[in-house]
C-alpha cells in the first residue's frame, strides 16, 4: 500500500515544486541528488573515486515534450562523456531513452542515442541504456538490439520484477551483452510483474545464476547487480566465487545516498561496486521512487522533517 501510494506520488510533480521551494526539504533530496548541474554531480564522482569506487551518472529527466528538448538532453550526455574522459573518471553515462524522445519517435530517439554512442564509443567508454516502465520494454529491448552490433560499448537493464525477464535474458545471454539487473521501480499490474517481494527476490536470484552462469561468461555477458539488499549481493559475490568468475568479470551497483554503510566492506572485500549519481532539475519523480523502494528511506525523511 505504502509503496503503490508513493509511486502515485511520484507522478504529481507539484509537489516536487512544493518541496523545491522549502529550504530543509532541498537539503533532504540531495541525499539521493547530487544537485542540479553536472559540476555538483562531479564533486560527488570524484569523492566515490578518491574512495576506491566506480561512478556511473545519470541526468535526470524522462518523457520530454519536444525535439529540441531530447537534443538538450543528447548535448548534456555528450559533455559527460568529455568531462568523464578529461578527469580520467571510472565512470560512465547511464541515460533514459525516454529523455532523448523514445516516447516522442524512434528515429529521433535513436539518432540521439547513437550520437551519445558514437561519442562515448570514440572516448573508450560504455553507455548504460536505462530499463522505464513496462510501455517501453519492447522499445528499449529493440532499439539496443539494432545499436548493439555497432555500438559494443552500449549496456542495457533488465528488471528482475516483470514477468517476461527470464526470456529476455537468455536472449541477452545469447548476444553476449552487458547487461544491469535491478529489482524494477514502476508501478506495473500483477499480469506483468511479481507483486510481492518475495518472489520478486526469487526471481532476482535466479536471473543472477543465469548472468554468472558459465555460458554467460563464455559468450561475453559483463553482469552488474544492482540491488541495495545484503542478501542478495552476499548471494553475488558468494556465486561468482563457486563458479569462479574473477573479480573483473561483475560488479555491484549502488544508488548514490543508499546503503552507503556497504561501500567499504565491498570494496574490501575486492568486490567491484559502482555507485549511480544522479543530478538535473527534475529530480522529484525519481527522489519519490527511490522512497518507494525501501521503507528506511522514508523513514530517514520522516525523521528529518520532524526535527525541522
Amino acid at each position: 500500500m505504502l509503496r503503490a501510494l508513493l509511486l502515485y506520488l511520484s507522478r504529481r510533480e507539484r509537489l516536487g515544486q512544493a518541496m523545491e521551494r522549502l529550504p530543509f526539504t532541498r537539503r533532504l533530496v540531495r541525499r539521493f541528488v547530487a544537485g542540479t548541474g553536472a559540476d555538483q554531480a562531479f564533486t560527488v564522482i570524484a569523492d566515490l573515486q578518491q574512495s576506491g569506487l566506480l561512478s556511473a551518472v545519470t541526468y535526470l529527466g524522462e518523457n520530454v515534450r519536444t525535439a529540441d528538448d531530447t537534443r538538450r538532453a543528447r548535448d548534456v550526455y555528450l559533455a559527460l562523456h568529455d568531462e568523464i574522459k578529461r578527469q580520467d573518471f571510472r565512470c560512465t553515462p547511464s541515460l533514459k531513452l525516454t529523455h532523448l524522445g523514445l516516447h516522442l519517435s524512434v528515429t529521433i530517439c535513436r539518432e540521439n542515442l547513437e550520437r551519445v554512442l558514437e561519442h562515448g564509443q570514440g572516448n573508450g567508454q560504455l553507455t548504460w541504456i536505462d530499463m522505464e516502465s513496462s510501455t517501453y520494454t519492447n522499445r528499449t529491448l529493440d532499439l539496443y538490439d539494432s545499436v548493439r552490433q555497432r555500438y559494443p560499448s552500449a549496456a542495457c537493464v533488465i528488471q528482475a520484477y516483470l514477468r517476461r525477464s527470464e526470456a529476455d535474458i537468455r536472449r541477452l545471454i545469447a548476444r553476449g551483452a552487458i547487461v544491469r539487473l535491478c529489482k524494477g521501480a514502476y508501478r506495473e499490474p500483477p499480469r506483468l510483474a511479481f507483486p510481492t517481494k518475495q518472489e520478486v527476490d526469487e526471481q532476482y536470484a535466479q536471473l543472477m545464476d543465469l548472468l554468472l552462469s558459465p555460458e554467460a561468461l563464455a559468450a561475453g555477458v559483463y553482469p552488474a547487480f544492482a540491488t541495495h539488499d545484503e542478501r542478495l549481493i552476499a548471494r553475488a559475490v558468494r556465486r561468482a566465487r563457486d563458479l569462479q568468475v574473477p573479480a573483473e568479470k561483475f560488479e555491484i551497483q549502488m544508488l548514490y545516498g543508499i546503503r552507503h554503510d556497504l561501500h567499504d566492506r565491498l570494496r574490501d572485500q575486492g568486490v567491484r561496486l559502482r555507485v549511480l549519481v544522479p543530478f538535473g532539475e527534475e529530480w522529484y519523480g525519481y527522489f519519490v521512487r527511490r522512497l518507494a523502494e525501501r521503507p528506511a528511506n522514508l523513514i530517514f525523511l520522516l525523521r528529518s522533517l520532524f526535527r525541522g
